[in-house]
């Protein structure tokens, strides 16, 4: 047999410099077709790697750390589907959201986006705040009975925007919220009106739904690179108010690389000291909307956070303190949850094995004792995206999860205030964005026409701009009816 040769010498084959872990389906970032995607791991990180026919390859890193995400394939938890769905299977995923039947998990927290409009003009927002549309009463209501229609027992709402605290009906969309029976109530919003509107405050206070408060940082020029104006003194003092009247909040921070990623510590030492403040969100930047410039390649990761608490937390928290969150795709969220009582604190997942309860591939048989259904139950509830830090709820799942390990000897309306969650969600972008972990996704964008959107998929597959665009044009149209009917009753 004679060898190939080039130039008078042997070829020698090259081995690959990653590892071609899967194919999967993703989107072009340029012009939101759906192609092919390659996850490879090179150097233990983790990338996707993909071809568009017309705008050529793109790459982006997904995971810092690839022992992490392959790792958090066991906590894949089969999934629960919802009562109905909301549209057919046509075009395939994620071209069919709504929800469609090839979805496999029903919704945990679902969103409504009750205006575009915002008090601030961040130079990072996910959903381009601006002009737009801003919901009615009616179109809510039909959409809160929708979530009960296709949840039964709806856990989680969030009112978002734009900033739904500068909605005049807010208060009246909480209420209906709970007159429906949904279990949690949150309002996800910068804090301007909390610092400023003693009236408004006072109104917030008597609904007291969770504030999920966002809360970037403890440095100025933080809020100057992510806000464009620096909100710190704001954010404390509507913290301090927030306080005062006896509610609860969850710290959401914005995570971008070269602006925050060494302020995770701080961010959580602060939380956990602060009296209203039960938990702490770290999201890293989705590259939707209005962002930064970046470079997909140096995008911040789970893993990016957890080691950034883990180094910046004097030795107060290791990295197995942090485990994948099972009902959603388990590389999409991970949790963690902190006994608290003065200078105690003690992270959940040190008091059991929680490894031994979550872990849905290998099937290990679970710890003998009788209550061990009773704890995997209590552990679920917490390592789900509809835990809601500060709630009885969440303390009870907490009491019930740690007994084995450890007596609290709390009721349940004292021990909520010593039970502290720390959650990181990386929600996909264009880059990152990935069929498999869409079509689990838990979270979800109510709409008013009844359907129900996957949170990534409605922020970056073209979703949002559409249903913006048709909002807009029906407030337009609704209000240039209602002039000419004013016009008409007047006889001008």
């Amino acid at each position: 047999m004679v060898k190939p040769k080039e130039n008078g010498k042997l070829r020698v084959k090259q081995e690959a410099d990653y590892i071609f872990h899967e194919l999967t389906r993703s989107i072009c970032p340029e012009c939101k077709t759906v192609i092919d995607a390659q996850i490879i791991i090179r150097d233990n990180k983790v990338y996707m790697r993909k071809r568009c026919p017309a705008h050529g390859w793109f790459e982006g890193i997904i995971s810092s750390d690839a022992q992490m995400y392959v790792d958090s394939v066991k906590f894949n938890k089969p999934g629960t589907l919802p009562l109905e769905f909301s549209t057919e299977v046509k075009d395939g995923c994620p071209l069919d959201c709504g929800l469609c039947p090839e979805h496999k998990q029903h919704i945990c927290l679902a969103l409504i986006e009750v205006n575009t409009a915002c008090n601030l003009n961040c130079p990072i927002c996910f959903a381009n705040a601006g002009v737009g549309f801003s919901l009615t009463m009616e179109q809510v209501e039909f959409m809160l009975d929708r979530f009960v229609e296709i949840e039964g027992d709806p856990e989680v709402i969030q009112f978002s925007g734009g900033e739904p605290t500068i909605h005049p009906d807010l208060m009246e969309m909480i209420q209906a919220a709970r007159d429906r029976g949904i279990q949690q109530v949150m309002v996800n919003t910068n804090g301007v009106r909390i610092a400023r509107d003693d009236k408004f405050l006072e109104d917030l206070a008597k609904q007291n739904p969770v504030i999920y408060f966002q809360f970037d940082g403890l440095r100025p020029e933080t809020y100057l690179t992510i806000r464009g104006e620096d909100l710190l003194d704001m954010k404390l003092k509507a913290l301090d108010r927030l306080a005062e009247k006896g509610m609860d909040a969850v710290l959401v921070a914005a995570i971008e690389r070269g602006v925050n990623t060494d302020e995770v510590g701080a961010i959580l030492k602060f939380g956990i000291e602060h009296p209203a403040v039960r938990g702490v969100v770290f999201q890293p930047v989705t590259h939707v909307g209005r962002h930064m410039d970046f470079n997909p390649m140096e995008r911040v990761t789970i893993p990016d956070v957890i080691h950034g608490i883990v180094d910046q937390s004097d030795g107060r928290f290791v990295l197995e303190d942090f485990v994948p969150v099972p009902c959603c795709f388990p590389t999409c969220q991970v949790n963690s949850y902190v006994f608290v009582d003065g200078d105690t604190m003690v992270p959940l997942p040190r008091m059991l094995d929680i490894d031994k309860y979550l872990d849905y591939i290998t099937n290990r048989a679970l710890p003998k004792p009788t209550n061990s259904e009773d704890v995997q139950k209590a552990l679920e509830g917490l390592w789900s995206a509809s835990a809601v830090a500060g709630t009885e709820q969440t303390a009870g799942q907490f009491q019930c999860a740690c007994g084995p390990g450890m007596e609290l000897g709390y009721e349940l309306s004292h021990l909520k205030d010593h039970i502290f969650q720390i959650a990181i969600k990386d929600f996909m972008d264009p880059w990152t964005f990935n069929v498999k972990q869409v079509m689990k996704c838990c979270v979800g964008i109510l709409v008013p026409d009844g359907r129900v959107i996957p949170f990534c998929a409605y922020n970056s597959v073209g979703y949002r701009e559409e249903i913006r665009d048709q909002l807009t044009k029906e407030g337009a149209l609704e209000k240039a009816r209602s002039k000419i009917r004013f016009a008409e009753r007047s006889g001008s």
